[in-house]
């Protein structure tokens, strides 16, 4: 019988604490660094994985840098190249945070939040402190979660292509969680 009830408590324990955190790997995070004459930097990567935990308010994401798919095959190449994010040395870019005022967020209740994010972005092999206003959508107890900044390329000694793609490029962060 006490095997029982123990077995019982951890069980539900483990739900308890999966129900917590979610994870999807279909989020999604946009690169842009257009310029007003250039509209080829743009980017998409479909295939990142994140999770949040709702009871931390951490959020994390991990995208691999070959998966950003440009329009055009030649911005591929020379994203992924070692003069750029060589991303035969760095497959990996990650972000690491949590929402700071996740006491305003009732993830069990349909609504729309806006929170701030704090964390660290990992991108060319170098760990940088990034701030971000990011919206958690819930409804019928799905989480999305959108966020968009901007970071200076030079400050993770990424080179900016000779002027043809912005110093500062957009990332906007996409994220359903179910």
């Amino acid at each position: 019988m006490k095997k029982t009830i123990l077995l019982a408590a951890i069980a539900l324990t483990s739900i308890s604490t999966f129900a917590q955190k979610k994870t999807t790997t279909s989020a999604t995070v946009s690169f842009d660094a257009t310029t007003p004459g250039d509209a080829l930097p743009l980017a998409d990567n479909k295939t990142v994985i994140a999770a949040i935990d709702t009871k931390t308010g951490t959020i994390t994401f991990e995208a691999q840098v070959k998966s950003f798919s440009f329009g055009n095959p030649m911005m591929q190449e020379h994203f992924n190249s070692p003069k750029w994010l060589d991303s035969e040395k760095y497959p990996t870019t990650t972000f690491k945070g949590k929402i700071t005022n996740l006491s305003e967020v009732n993830f069990s209740k349909d609504g729309t939040y806006n929170v701030k994010v704090t964390g660290t972005l990992n991108l060319h092999g170098i760990t940088k402190d990034i701030t971000s206003d990011a919206t958690i959508e819930v409804k019928a107890k799905a989480i999305n979660a959108t966020a968009a900044f901007t970071f200076k390329l030079a400050d993770y000694k990424v080179g900016n292509a000779g002027g043809k793609i912005a110093d500062e490029p957009k990332i906007t962060v996409a994220a359903s969680f179910k």
